[in-house]
């Protein structure tokens, strides 16, 4: 028995035919704990975002979700980027709080058009090369990404969030919460169970973190 064999293990069903897998839940309680920590200012929430981004890697490939596989290893470069900035704070980027913690800053109003006209365009992009993939190229050998579109977008935001919480901006909770919703449509879509749960709490969390992290700033403004 195989790794992937272990993790798609059913637990038990839902309704009768909805199979809940080790991976989803594990997956999600790995998950959970990541962004909970990243809510709350703790950098040990990087160690735990290492071994989430080998979980998703892993559940992604069984679902073939290309976008969001493709995005695991990208996604591990910003962790680790995050985990140095977060840790590593110029002099003129200490925070008040703590002189070894990086302080919380927010984005100009240019920037964030930026980053929304950046999201419409690689997902547009990227979501039109995963269609191609499995319908007319590598056809027999990858099966085709069921909603490649939806995949990009979840992707793309993804990779905008991440690389704002690397850089502590309170705009990445925002970008956050755009990922909750549209990650809880995807889940959906393709049939997970936990998932789509646990995109429900990260909403939640991510409240609570736009919260947070606003009175951190305020710290330092």
């Amino acid at each position: 028995m195989n790794i992937m064999d272990i993790l798609n293990y059913t637990l038990f069903t839902i309704g009768g035919d909805t199979p809940v897998i080790l991976i989803d839940l594990v997956t999600s309680l790995v998950g959970l704990t990541c962004v909970f920590l990243a809510g709350r200012n703790n950098k040990f929430n990087f160690w735990i975002g290492y071994i989430y981004t080998f979980l998703l890697f892993l559940m992604f490939w069984n679902k073939n979700l290309y976008a969001s596989i493709i995005l695991q290893p990208i996604s591990l470069g910003i962790n680790i980027l995050g985990h140095y900035r977060w840790s590593h704070p110029k002099e003129n980027e200490r925070s008040s709080g703590n002189s070894a913690d990086l302080k919380v800053t927010m984005l100009t109003n240019w920037q964030r058009v930026l980053a929304v006209a950046s999201v419409f365009i690689l997902a547009g992009l990227w979501g039109w090369l995963i269609s191609l993939l499995g319908n007319k190229w590598f056809v027999g050998i990858f099966p085709s990404d069921p909603i490649p579109y939806l995949d990009a977008c979840v992707t793309v935001l993804i990779l905008v969030a991440q690389f704002l919480s690397a850089l502590k901006k309170w705009d990445c909770w925002i970008a956050w919460l755009f990922v909750n919703v549209t990650q809880m449509i995807l889940h959906i879509s393709v049939g997970h169970v936990f998932m789509p749960v646990v995109s429900g709490l990260y909403l939640v969390n991510g409240i609570a973190s736009l919260y947070n992290w606003y009175k951190l700033y305020r710290r330092n403004a």
